[in-house]
């Protein structure tokens, strides 16, 4: 299965208002230039992941999937991982962790990304605490957490590649998988995967 509720309405009062105010209270395939990707750049086979944080399908992937997806094809240098933010599910955990794992860095994105999926619940249940210990984790301060998260820019910004791969790449849920010339929808099994991954080597 994958997540296609509808996201957004007024996105930004949403993170000001549900986000903010708790913390306050209580202490193709091809890469594109703003794409975060992981394993051999020059690897015979990309594989894209479209994914929401704020998605329960995508948490389930990652926790039960990514792990052994990653130690057999990226760390092998065998597959080039291309990870793609959309904001579906939902809205304002999505948008709110993509933040955070853009302020944290390039080195540590995916372990923000990462600490997102593993806590989501946690995160949906108590709100932006639970994210700040994510962002800890990854060494930013809760000074530059809650300036992250407060940035128009950096808002706008991951809205609009959220909409791009709408309008362009026709994403219409989460998760979606690219393997080659290839759309896979839904939670993908290792195998499944591996099947695709070969298919593409071949061609």
């Amino acid at each position: 299965m994958k997540h296609s509720t509808p996201r957004r309405g007024l996105l930004a009062a949403a993170l000001a208002m549900t986000l903010l105010a708790p913390l306050t209270q209580a202490a193709t395939t091809a890469a594109a230039p703003d794409d975060m990707s992981l394993g051999n750049p020059h690897a015979r086979v990309t594989v894209v992941e479209y994914a929401s944080l704020g998605c329960p399908h995508c948490a389930t992937w990652a926790k039960e999937v990514f792990p052994d997806f990653k130690k057999t094809y990226i760390d092998t240098g065998k597959v080039r991982f291309v990870f793609r933010e959309m904001l579906f599910g939902d809205s304002t955990l999505a948008a709110a962790g993509f933040m955070t794992a853009r302020c944290a860095g390039p080195r540590k994105y995916f372990q923000v990304v990462e600490g997102v999926f593993a806590n989501q619940a946690q995160i949906e249940n108590a709100g932006v605490n639970e994210l700040l210990k994510v962002a800890q984790a990854a060494g930013m301060t809760e000074a530059q957490f809650k300036s992250c998260l407060q940035s128009q820019v950096a808002l706008q910004a991951l809205e609009a590649r959220a909409d791009k791969r709408v309008t362009d790449d026709k994403i219409t849920g989460t998760p979606t998988f690219i393997v080659g010339d290839k759309t896979l929808d839904g939670e993908q099994t290792l195998a499944q995967l591996s099947a695709a991954i070969a298919q593409a080597r071949h061609r």
